[in-house]
Protein backbone atom coordinates (compact mmCIF):
# COMPACT_ATOMS: atom_id res chain seq x y z
CA UNK A 1 0.00 0.00 0.00
CA UNK A 2 2.91 2.33 0.70
CA UNK A 3 3.95 2.59 -2.93
CA UNK A 4 0.37 3.39 -3.96
CA UNK A 5 0.32 6.23 -1.41
CA UNK A 6 3.66 7.53 -2.67
CA UNK A 7 2.48 7.37 -6.27
CA UNK A 8 -0.81 9.06 -5.43
CA UNK A 9 1.09 11.94 -3.80
CA UNK A 10 4.13 12.20 -6.07
CA UNK A 11 2.32 12.21 -9.42
CA UNK A 12 -0.01 15.14 -8.63
CA UNK A 13 2.84 16.90 -6.82
CA UNK A 14 4.97 16.92 -9.99
CA UNK A 15 2.03 17.94 -12.18
CA UNK A 16 1.14 20.71 -9.72
CA UNK A 17 4.71 22.04 -9.58
CA UNK A 18 5.05 22.17 -13.36
CA UNK A 19 1.49 23.36 -13.94
CA UNK A 20 1.64 26.16 -11.37
CA UNK A 21 4.94 27.40 -12.78
CA UNK A 22 3.56 27.47 -16.32
CA UNK A 23 0.24 29.05 -15.33
CA UNK A 24 2.03 31.71 -13.31
CA UNK A 25 4.17 32.65 -16.32
CA UNK A 26 1.10 32.79 -18.58
CA UNK A 27 -0.95 34.80 -16.06
CA UNK A 28 1.75 37.43 -15.76
CA UNK A 29 2.00 37.81 -19.53
CA UNK A 30 -1.79 37.92 -19.92
CA UNK A 31 -2.21 40.41 -17.06
CA UNK A 32 -4.44 37.89 -15.29
CA UNK A 33 -3.46 39.20 -11.88
CA UNK A 34 -5.03 40.17 -8.57
CA UNK A 35 -4.39 43.85 -7.93
CA UNK A 36 -4.39 45.36 -4.42
CA UNK A 37 -7.72 47.08 -3.68
CA UNK A 38 -10.29 47.28 -0.90
CA UNK A 39 -9.66 44.50 1.62
CA UNK A 40 -6.86 43.07 -0.57
CA UNK A 41 -3.63 44.48 0.83
CA UNK A 42 -0.86 42.56 -0.88
CA UNK A 43 1.86 44.96 -1.95
CA UNK A 44 1.88 44.31 -5.70
CA UNK A 45 -0.20 42.49 -8.35
CA UNK A 46 -0.05 38.71 -7.91
CA UNK A 47 -0.73 36.18 -10.66
CA UNK A 48 -4.12 34.47 -10.65
CA UNK A 49 -4.95 31.13 -12.24
CA UNK A 50 -3.46 28.86 -9.60
CA UNK A 51 -6.81 27.09 -9.55
CA UNK A 52 -6.14 25.91 -13.10
CA UNK A 53 -2.99 24.07 -12.03
CA UNK A 54 -4.66 22.74 -8.89
CA UNK A 55 -7.68 21.38 -10.74
CA UNK A 56 -5.49 19.83 -13.44
CA UNK A 57 -3.10 18.21 -10.94
CA UNK A 58 -5.93 16.70 -8.88
CA UNK A 59 -8.72 15.92 -11.34
CA UNK A 60 -6.35 14.79 -14.11
CA UNK A 61 -4.63 11.92 -12.23
CA UNK A 62 -7.92 10.79 -10.67
CA UNK A 63 -9.66 10.63 -14.05
CA UNK A 64 -6.74 8.99 -15.82
CA UNK A 65 -6.20 6.41 -13.07
CA UNK A 66 -9.86 5.42 -12.91
CA UNK A 67 -10.26 5.22 -16.70
CA UNK A 68 -7.13 3.05 -16.96
CA UNK A 69 -8.50 0.77 -14.23
CA UNK A 70 -11.80 0.50 -16.13
CA UNK A 71 -9.99 -0.34 -19.40
CA UNK A 72 -7.83 -2.98 -17.70
CA UNK A 73 -10.89 -4.48 -16.05
CA UNK A 74 -12.76 -4.61 -19.36
CA UNK A 75 -9.98 -5.83 -21.64
CA UNK A 76 -7.91 -7.94 -19.29
CA UNK A 77 -5.20 -7.26 -16.76
CA UNK A 78 -1.56 -7.63 -17.94
CA UNK A 79 0.56 -10.12 -16.03
CA UNK A 80 2.94 -7.39 -14.89
CA UNK A 81 0.21 -5.55 -12.97
CA UNK A 82 1.11 -5.44 -9.24
CA UNK A 83 -0.95 -7.85 -7.14
CA UNK A 84 -2.27 -5.07 -4.89
CA UNK A 85 -3.62 -3.18 -7.92
CA UNK A 86 -5.08 -6.38 -9.36
CA UNK A 87 -6.86 -7.04 -6.07
CA UNK A 88 -8.66 -3.71 -6.14
CA UNK A 89 -9.05 -3.37 -9.91
CA UNK A 90 -12.70 -4.39 -10.01
CA UNK A 91 -13.59 -1.93 -7.28
CA UNK A 92 -11.68 0.89 -8.98
CA UNK A 93 -13.38 0.19 -12.32
CA UNK A 94 -16.77 0.10 -10.62
CA UNK A 95 -16.12 3.62 -9.27
CA UNK A 96 -15.82 5.16 -12.76
CA UNK A 97 -19.38 6.66 -12.82
CA UNK A 98 -18.88 8.11 -9.33
CA UNK A 99 -15.51 9.57 -10.27
CA UNK A 100 -16.91 11.11 -13.46
CA UNK A 101 -19.73 12.70 -11.45
CA UNK A 102 -17.39 14.09 -8.77
CA UNK A 103 -14.91 15.41 -11.30
CA UNK A 104 -17.78 16.89 -13.31
CA UNK A 105 -18.96 18.83 -10.25
CA UNK A 106 -15.41 20.01 -9.54
CA UNK A 107 -14.91 21.19 -13.12
CA UNK A 108 -18.22 23.09 -13.13
CA UNK A 109 -17.20 24.92 -9.95
CA UNK A 110 -13.73 25.51 -11.40
CA UNK A 111 -15.13 27.14 -14.53
CA UNK A 112 -17.51 29.29 -12.48
CA UNK A 113 -14.63 30.36 -10.23
CA UNK A 114 -12.38 31.05 -13.22
CA UNK A 115 -14.99 33.32 -14.79
CA UNK A 116 -15.51 35.05 -11.45
CA UNK A 117 -11.76 35.58 -11.02
CA UNK A 118 -11.72 37.35 -14.37
CA UNK A 119 -14.99 39.25 -14.03
CA UNK A 120 -17.04 38.98 -10.80
CA UNK A 121 -20.32 37.11 -11.27
CA UNK A 122 -21.91 38.14 -8.00
CA UNK A 123 -22.41 35.95 -4.91
CA UNK A 124 -26.02 35.03 -5.70
CA UNK A 125 -25.29 33.26 -8.98
CA UNK A 126 -22.27 31.43 -7.53
CA UNK A 127 -24.33 30.27 -4.55
CA UNK A 128 -27.09 28.92 -6.80
CA UNK A 129 -24.56 26.99 -8.89
CA UNK A 130 -23.03 25.53 -5.73
CA UNK A 131 -26.48 24.39 -4.63
CA UNK A 132 -27.14 22.75 -7.99
CA UNK A 133 -23.78 20.94 -7.99
CA UNK A 134 -24.32 19.76 -4.41
CA UNK A 135 -27.85 18.60 -5.18
CA UNK A 136 -26.73 16.61 -8.24
CA UNK A 137 -23.93 15.07 -6.17
CA UNK A 138 -26.32 14.00 -3.41
CA UNK A 139 -29.40 13.03 -5.41
CA UNK A 140 -28.85 11.30 -8.78
CA UNK A 141 -25.20 10.47 -8.07
CA UNK A 142 -26.11 9.17 -4.60
CA UNK A 143 -23.17 10.52 -2.57
CA UNK A 144 -24.98 11.09 0.73
CA UNK A 145 -24.15 11.60 4.38
CA UNK A 146 -25.89 9.72 7.21
CA UNK A 147 -27.66 7.30 4.87
CA UNK A 148 -29.53 5.68 7.76
CA UNK A 149 -31.82 8.71 7.65
CA UNK A 150 -34.74 8.99 5.19
CA UNK A 151 -33.47 9.86 1.71
CA UNK A 152 -34.91 13.42 1.57
CA UNK A 153 -33.32 14.33 4.91
CA UNK A 154 -30.02 12.69 3.98
CA UNK A 155 -29.95 14.59 0.68
CA UNK A 156 -30.76 17.89 2.39
CA UNK A 157 -28.01 17.41 4.99
CA UNK A 158 -25.51 16.46 2.28
CA UNK A 159 -26.33 19.52 0.17
CA UNK A 160 -26.01 21.76 3.23
CA UNK A 161 -22.68 20.16 4.17
CA UNK A 162 -21.19 20.41 0.66
CA UNK A 163 -22.18 24.07 0.28
CA UNK A 164 -20.93 24.90 3.78
CA UNK A 165 -17.51 23.28 3.33
CA UNK A 166 -17.12 24.66 -0.20
CA UNK A 167 -17.62 28.17 1.14
CA UNK A 168 -15.49 27.51 4.22
CA UNK A 169 -12.40 26.94 2.09
CA UNK A 170 -13.38 29.77 -0.23
CA UNK A 171 -13.57 32.11 2.78
CA UNK A 172 -10.31 30.67 4.14
CA UNK A 173 -8.48 31.78 1.00
CA UNK A 174 -7.72 35.17 2.54
CA UNK A 175 -3.99 34.91 3.23
CA UNK A 176 -0.98 33.41 1.45
CA UNK A 177 -0.97 29.61 1.73
CA UNK A 178 -3.82 29.45 4.23
CA UNK A 179 -6.60 27.61 2.40
CA UNK A 180 -4.24 25.25 0.58
CA UNK A 181 -2.27 24.41 3.71
CA UNK A 182 -5.30 23.77 5.91
CA UNK A 183 -6.81 21.62 3.16
CA UNK A 184 -3.57 19.61 2.84
CA UNK A 185 -3.52 18.93 6.59
CA UNK A 186 -7.21 17.94 6.65
CA UNK A 187 -6.90 15.75 3.53
CA UNK A 188 -3.92 13.94 5.09
CA UNK A 189 -5.95 13.20 8.22
CA UNK A 190 -8.93 11.98 6.17
CA UNK A 191 -6.60 9.78 4.10
CA UNK A 192 -5.16 8.11 7.21
CA UNK A 193 -8.59 7.77 8.86
CA UNK A 194 -10.09 6.13 5.76
CA UNK A 195 -7.09 3.79 5.44
CA UNK A 196 -7.63 2.74 9.05
CA UNK A 197 -11.25 2.01 8.12
CA UNK A 198 -10.03 -0.41 5.43
CA UNK A 199 -10.95 1.79 2.46
CA UNK A 200 -8.85 2.14 -0.69
CA UNK A 201 -10.70 4.44 -3.09
CA UNK A 202 -11.16 7.33 -0.64
CA UNK A 203 -7.56 7.35 0.67
CA UNK A 204 -6.21 7.43 -2.88
CA UNK A 205 -8.46 10.40 -3.70
CA UNK A 206 -7.33 12.16 -0.52
CA UNK A 207 -3.63 11.53 -1.18
CA UNK A 208 -4.01 12.89 -4.72
CA UNK A 209 -5.53 16.05 -3.24
CA UNK A 210 -2.59 16.29 -0.81
CA UNK A 211 -0.05 15.96 -3.64
CA UNK A 212 -1.70 18.66 -5.75
CA UNK A 213 -1.91 21.04 -2.79
CA UNK A 214 1.70 20.52 -1.73
CA UNK A 215 2.96 21.33 -5.22
CA UNK A 216 0.85 24.47 -5.32
CA UNK A 217 1.99 25.57 -1.85
CA UNK A 218 5.56 25.89 -3.13
CA UNK A 219 4.36 28.96 -5.04
CA UNK A 220 1.46 30.02 -2.80
CA UNK A 221 3.05 30.07 0.66
CA UNK A 222 4.00 33.52 1.96
CA UNK A 223 5.12 35.51 0.06
CA UNK A 224 2.80 34.06 -2.61
CA UNK A 225 3.64 34.51 -6.28
CA UNK A 226 0.30 33.08 -7.44
CA UNK A 227 -3.21 32.83 -5.98
CA UNK A 228 -5.65 29.96 -6.46
CA UNK A 229 -8.64 32.31 -6.70
CA UNK A 230 -12.21 31.04 -6.64
CA UNK A 231 -11.22 28.70 -9.48
CA UNK A 232 -9.19 26.77 -6.92
CA UNK A 233 -10.83 27.38 -3.56
CA UNK A 234 -14.30 26.28 -4.72
CA UNK A 235 -12.83 23.06 -6.14
CA UNK A 236 -10.82 22.31 -3.01
CA UNK A 237 -13.78 22.98 -0.73
CA UNK A 238 -16.07 20.79 -2.84
CA UNK A 239 -13.58 17.90 -2.94
CA UNK A 240 -12.97 18.12 0.81
CA UNK A 241 -16.72 17.95 1.43
CA UNK A 242 -17.13 14.95 -0.89
CA UNK A 243 -14.19 13.16 0.74
CA UNK A 244 -15.81 13.46 4.16
CA UNK A 245 -19.09 12.06 2.83
CA UNK A 246 -17.38 9.13 1.10
CA UNK A 247 -15.26 8.16 4.11
CA UNK A 248 -16.60 5.39 6.33
CA UNK A 249 -16.59 6.71 9.90
CA UNK A 250 -19.03 4.26 11.50
CA UNK A 251 -18.97 0.51 10.87
CA UNK A 252 -19.54 -1.91 13.79
CA UNK A 253 -18.03 -4.77 11.77
CA UNK A 254 -14.72 -2.88 11.75
CA UNK A 255 -14.92 -1.72 15.36
CA UNK A 256 -15.76 1.83 14.29
CA UNK A 257 -18.06 3.38 16.90
CA UNK A 258 -20.87 5.91 16.25
CA UNK A 259 -18.49 8.63 17.42
CA UNK A 260 -16.87 8.39 14.02
CA UNK A 261 -19.65 10.44 12.45
CA UNK A 262 -18.33 13.58 14.15
CA UNK A 263 -14.82 13.13 12.73
CA UNK A 264 -15.43 15.62 9.87
CA UNK A 265 -16.56 18.25 12.37
CA UNK A 266 -13.41 17.74 14.43
CA UNK A 267 -11.00 17.78 11.47
CA UNK A 268 -12.65 20.82 9.91
CA UNK A 269 -13.34 22.64 13.19
CA UNK A 270 -11.08 25.59 12.34
CA UNK A 271 -12.41 26.38 8.84
CA UNK A 272 -15.97 25.80 10.09
CA UNK A 273 -15.45 28.19 12.98
CA UNK A 274 -13.95 30.77 10.66
CA UNK A 275 -16.78 30.75 8.11
CA UNK A 276 -19.56 30.68 10.71
CA UNK A 277 -18.05 33.44 12.86
CA UNK A 278 -17.34 35.66 9.85
CA UNK A 279 -20.88 35.26 8.52
CA UNK A 280 -22.27 36.17 11.96
CA UNK A 281 -19.98 39.22 12.16
CA UNK A 282 -21.08 40.42 8.73
CA UNK A 283 -24.74 39.75 9.44
CA UNK A 284 -24.61 41.72 12.70
CA UNK A 285 -22.93 44.58 10.81
CA UNK A 286 -25.74 44.56 8.25
CA UNK A 287 -23.41 43.47 5.43
CA UNK A 288 -23.55 40.72 2.83
CA UNK A 289 -22.06 37.47 4.20
CA UNK A 290 -20.11 37.19 0.94
CA UNK A 291 -18.49 40.63 1.15
CA UNK A 292 -14.74 40.36 1.66
CA UNK A 293 -13.28 42.03 4.74
CA UNK A 294 -10.67 41.69 7.51
CA UNK A 295 -12.80 39.86 10.06
CA UNK A 296 -11.25 36.41 9.55
CA UNK A 297 -9.30 34.60 12.26
CA UNK A 298 -6.08 35.07 10.29
CA UNK A 299 -6.62 38.82 10.10
CA UNK A 300 -7.37 39.02 13.82
CA UNK A 301 -4.04 37.34 14.57
CA UNK A 302 -2.21 39.84 12.39
CA UNK A 303 -3.98 42.71 14.15
CA UNK A 304 -2.73 41.26 17.45
CA UNK A 305 0.86 41.65 16.23
CA UNK A 306 1.63 38.43 14.33
CA UNK A 307 3.18 38.45 10.89
CA UNK A 308 0.98 37.01 8.11
CA UNK A 309 3.26 33.98 7.89
CA UNK A 310 3.10 33.49 11.66
CA UNK A 311 -0.70 33.71 11.57
CA UNK A 312 -0.91 31.09 8.84
CA UNK A 313 1.43 28.72 10.68
CA UNK A 314 -0.60 29.19 13.87
CA UNK A 315 -3.78 28.19 12.03
CA UNK A 316 -1.97 25.17 10.55
CA UNK A 317 -1.11 24.07 14.08
CA UNK A 318 -4.66 24.71 15.31
CA UNK A 319 -6.02 22.59 12.46
CA UNK A 320 -3.60 19.78 13.29
CA UNK A 321 -4.44 20.04 17.00
CA UNK A 322 -8.16 19.57 16.39
CA UNK A 323 -7.76 17.11 13.53
CA UNK A 324 -5.09 14.60 14.54
CA UNK A 325 -7.15 13.00 17.35
CA UNK A 326 -9.81 12.24 14.73
CA UNK A 327 -7.57 9.48 13.35
CA UNK A 328 -8.36 7.32 16.39
CA UNK A 329 -11.66 8.87 17.48
CA UNK A 330 -13.85 6.14 15.97
CA UNK A 331 -11.89 3.35 17.72
CA UNK A 332 -11.53 4.55 21.31
CA UNK A 333 -13.86 4.18 24.27
CA UNK A 334 -16.33 6.88 25.22
CA UNK A 335 -14.17 8.33 28.01
CA UNK A 336 -11.14 8.73 25.75
CA UNK A 337 -13.34 10.14 23.02
CA UNK A 338 -14.71 12.68 25.47
CA UNK A 339 -11.19 13.80 26.32
CA UNK A 340 -10.29 14.16 22.64
CA UNK A 341 -13.44 16.16 21.98
CA UNK A 342 -12.63 18.30 25.00
CA UNK A 343 -9.23 19.05 23.47
CA UNK A 344 -10.90 20.10 20.23
CA UNK A 345 -13.29 22.39 22.10
CA UNK A 346 -10.38 23.95 23.98
CA UNK A 347 -8.61 24.77 20.72
CA UNK A 348 -11.75 26.35 19.26
CA UNK A 349 -12.28 28.29 22.49
CA UNK A 350 -8.69 29.53 22.28
CA UNK A 351 -9.41 30.72 18.74
CA UNK A 352 -12.49 32.58 19.96
CA UNK A 353 -10.49 34.28 22.73
CA UNK A 354 -7.77 35.34 20.30
CA UNK A 355 -10.42 36.73 17.95
CA UNK A 356 -12.32 38.74 20.52
CA UNK A 357 -9.65 39.83 23.01
CA UNK A 358 -8.32 43.33 22.61
CA UNK A 359 -9.68 46.64 21.33
CA UNK A 360 -12.32 46.60 18.63
CA UNK A 361 -11.02 47.92 15.35
CA UNK A 362 -12.68 49.10 12.19
CA UNK A 363 -12.96 46.87 9.16
CA UNK A 364 -12.42 48.30 5.72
Amino acid sequence: MLWIVLTAVAGPLVVSLAGTYLVRSWARRAEFVDRPSGHKRHGAPVALGGGIALTLSICGPILVGTVVAWLLHRHGTPAWTPSLVRTHLDGMAFKLPTVLAIMGGAIVLHLVGLIDDRRPLGPGLKFVIQLVVALVTAWPVGIRAVQVLPAPLSIALTVLWIVLITNAFNFLDNMDGLSAGVAAIAATIFAIASMNAGQVFVPVLAWVVVGGLLGFLVFNFSPATIFMGDAGSLVIGYLMAVLTVLTTFYDPSKNLTPLGVIVPLVVLAVPLYDVISVVIHRWRAGESPFRGDWRHFSHRLVKRGMTPRGAVLTIYLATAATGLPAIVLARVDWLTAGLLLGQCCCVVAMIAILEHTGPRDSVV
